[in-house]
C-alpha cells in the first residue's frame, strides 16, 4: 500500500517559509505535550511519523527530550526544511511512502505521529506499521468534530483533513488496535497560537475564548471538544479481534 497519487501531489510542496511562524509555533505546545505525557519515562531513541518541516523535533532537541531522534515524512519540501534546520539530536532524516516505515520491528522507544492521522487514506495500516516498530507511542489529533460537520466539509478538505475525531472515538480506534492507553491530555489552545490562527479576527478570537472559559469549568465538556487531543500508549502483544 502506498500513498495516493493526489494525495501526495498535495503535500509534495506543502511547507514553504511563509508559514514557519505558524508551524514552530504550534509545535512548541505539542512537543510541550509530549514532554508532559511521557515525563516519567527515559527513551534512549525516538522515531517521528509524517515529521512536517521538523519544528516538533527542534522543540524536543533543544530540551534534550532524548539525544537520538529520528523522522520520516512523506514530503520532499518538508525533508529539506528539516535538513536545514541542523538539529542537534537529529539522527535518520528519511522521505517514505506514507504506510511502510523502513526500520525493523520494536526498533524505538518511542514513536511521535503528532497531527498526522487526520490527513490519512488508511489509518489503521499506519497505525499497525506504528505498533510494529515501537515500545511506546504518543498520537496527537486535531479535535474538529461537531454535530453538523458534514456542512464543514469543504473547509476540512482545504486543510487536508480526511478524519474526524472525538476524544472517545480517537481512543476506540487506538484500543481496537491493541494499544493501551497510558496518558492522556485534552488541549485547548494558547492565546499564542490563537492570535496566529485567527489574525485580526477579533469576533472569532473572543468567541473562541468565552467556549474555552466554558470548557475550563466543566470538565466532562472538555473531554469532549477540546481543541486537540493527546495521548501515550503502550503496545500490547494483541491482534485486532472481532466477531469473537
Amino acid at each position: 500500500m502506498q500513498l495516493s497519487d493526489n494525495i501526495k501531489d498535495s503535500y509534495s510542496s506543502q511547507y514553504d517559509e511563509n508559514s514557519v511562524k505558524w508551524r514552530n509555533t504550534g509545535a512548541r505546545y505539542k512537543a510541550l505535550n509530549i514532554v508532559a505525557l511521557s515525563k516519567s519515562i527515559r527513551f534512549k531513541n525516538v522515531l517521528e511519523v509524517g515529521a512536517g518541516e521538523g519544528s516538533i523535533l527542534n522543540w524536543l532537541s533543544q530540551w534534550n527530550f532524548c539525544e537520538d531522534l529520528n523522522c520520516i515524512e512523506i514530503s520532499e519540501s518538508g525533508i529539506e526544511l528539516i535538513k536545514s534546520k541542523n538539529i542537534k539530536n537529529l539522527k535518520d532524516v528519511l522521505l517514505f511512502d506514507g504506510y511502510q516505515i523502513p526500520y525493523p520491528d520494536n526498533h524505538f522507544d518511542l514513536v511521535i505521529c503528532s497531527h498526522v492521522l487526520e490527513h490519512v487514506e488508511h489509518e489503521r495500516m499506519l497505525l499497525r506499521e506504528i505498533k510494529r516498530v515501537s515500545k511506546y507511542q504518543i498520537f496527537e489529533v486535531p479535535i474538529d468534530f461537531s454535530f453538523y460537520v458534514d456542512r464543514k466539509l469543504n473547509h476540512f478538505l482545504a486543510y487536508g483533513h480526511i478524519n474526524i475525531y472525538t476524544p472517545s472515538l480517537f481512543r476506540f480506534l487506538l484500543k481496537s488496535e491493541n494499544f493501551e492507553v497510558q496518558n492522556d491530555i485534552n488541549y485547548l489552545y494558547d492565546d499564542e497560537v490563537l492570535e496566529l490562527l485567527y489574525k485580526k479576527k477579533n469576533s472569532a478570537f473572543y468567541m473562541t475564548k468565552i467556549k474555552y472559559a466554558v470548557l475550563s469549568m466543566i470538565p466532562y465538556l472538555r473531554g469532549i471538544k477540546p481543541s486537540s487531543y493527546a495521548v501515550l500508549t503502550r503496545k500490547t502483544d494483541k491482534n485486532l479481534s472481532i466477531f469473537k
